[in-house]
């Protein structure tokens, strides 16, 4: 069977670390398997808080990787914000130190209003002209954009009516739909700008693709059609580590990546907070660990219940290391976020939570997505934002079994959730689309 090639426009590409980078880097890794050679375009110079080199290793071997430059208005609002050219900027209203809320809050109103679909905007035209170029110049058999930011999907589209080649908008999280959305202070003309432009690729794109049914089901109503899902996963290479040693000591809630004010579990840190008054034992064997940045929120929270001298902060550890931690971590902690979405949200750390094979502790929405699969897969429990009593009991609970050192799941059918089953499937995508 011939090899195709398939171009990926990402925002995110290696040493670029953090979640985003995660998904196209390992599909990218296994699409060979499948008979599609990836091609990369990603920026030279992106603006993100986070690198990792670690993440090289899976970059395959000779892949074409395609860089030019970007420009984005980072610089201009740090100086704006008084932050050093060297402070990185995060994303997705996470803060970690205290900001001046009205400069902040103009700040939000520039980016949703004038920055449309994203600060990234600026790169759509001169990518579009590069990529035609290359094109021209070299057989690319299908396209696949991945969003946010959504400026991506715009340069499919315009290669899409260039040169008329099968695209696939991917969308590993929702444009307007988008868990803070109705923080951007929209106007009415720039909401349905962002609205217009987000149909316009849904009805464009030959297929579209999403990470959760229920994220699916809403990008069917706004396009009218139907909606692929394909979910991120773990890759089985990234856990051939010793797993032998002790766990981590102490009874420890681990929370590995971005932590945000929309997912800061209130009821949670309310019930450790009691049981900590309620048993001085408890509160001596309860451990809180927070492995990259978290919102000053959380923190706040904690120190209202207590519980500040309970908790330990790691600002970011290479995703080599992280894994390490993933399977030494007695309880692995996973709040969604308390937003009208959260049915469709299903973190990508849930899926290498599931690898772990340790017990996950998650908050959110019975119903959605996220606990449907940690349901099936019998890898942990969720409750509630807002159950107080469920919350103690299912404490109460996983602490009885750390006493009796019987913390310990039985996961089943996770497999189907490995990268190289995911790839496969996109691959399915791919073939028909191309007609191959």
């Amino acid at each position: 069977m011939s090899i195709k090639k398939v171009l990926i426009i990402t925002y995110y590409w290696p040493p670029t670390g953090g979640a985003g980078v995660q998904r196209w880097l390992k599909f990218s890794k296994y699409f060979r398997g499948f008979d599609w050679e990836p091609v990369i375009y990603t920026p030279s110079n992106p603006d993100f808080p986070i690198n990792d080199e670690t993440l090289l290793k899976d970059v395959p071997e000779n892949i074409t990787v395609l860089k030019t430059a970007i420009t984005e208005p980072y610089d201009i609002y740090r100086k704006i914000m008084g932050k050093k050219k060297t402070e990185t900027v995060n994303q997705g209203f996470l803060s970690e130190g205290k900001e001046n809320k009205i400069l902040q809050s103009l700040m939000i109103w520039i980016r949703g209003n004038f920055f449309i679909p994203d600060a990234r905007k600026f790169w759509v035209k001169p990518s579009i002209n590069y990529l035609s170029d290359y094109i021209e110049k070299n057989k690319i058999d299908a396209i696949i954009s991945t969003g946010p930011p959504h400026s991506m999907h715009l340069i499919a589209l315009g290669l899409k009516i260039k040169h008329n080649i099968p695209w696939i908008a991917d969308f590993r999280d929702p444009w307007t739909q988008i868990d803070f959305y109705d923080q951007l202070k929209l106007t009415t003309l720039a909401d349905k700008k962002h609205k217009k432009l987000e149909k316009t690729v849904l009805t464009n794109a030959n297929k579209v693709v999403t990470v959760s049914k229920s994220w699916a089901k809403d990008l069917e109503k706004l396009g009218g059609r139907g909606v692929n899902v394909i979910t991120n996963g773990f890759d089985k290479d990234d856990f051939l580590v010793d797993e032998s040693g002790e766990l981590l000591s102490g009874f420890l809630f681990h929370h590995i990546g971005a932590l945000n004010k929309d997912r800061n579990p209130h009821t949670l840190w309310k019930v450790l907070g009691d049981l900590c008054k309620e048993n001085p034992e408890f509160k001596n064997d309860l451990k809180l660990k927070f492995t990259g940045k978290t919102d000053m929120a959380v923190f706040e929270s904690l120190t209202a219940n207590g519980l500040s001298l309970n908790a330990e902060k790691t600002e970011y550890m290479p995703h080599s290391e992280v894994v390490k931690l993933l399977l030494k971590s007695p309880v692995l902690l996973l709040p969604l976020n308390d937003t009208p979405n959260v049915s469709g949200i299903v973190p990508g750390k849930l899926f290498e939570y599931m690898a772990a094979k340790r017990p996950i502790f998650s908050i959110g929405d019975l119903n959605g997505d996220t606990a449907s699969i940690i349901k099936e897969t019998n890898t942990g429990m969720m409750v509630s934002f807002t159950d107080y009593e469920g919350t103690k009991q299912a404490i109460l609970d996983l602490y009885q079994k750390y006493k009796s050192k019987q913390l310990v799941i039985d996961s089943l059918s996770i497999d189907k959730y490995s990268r190289q089953n995911c790839a496969n499937e996109y691959a399915k995508l791919l073939n028909e689309i191309s007609g191959k």
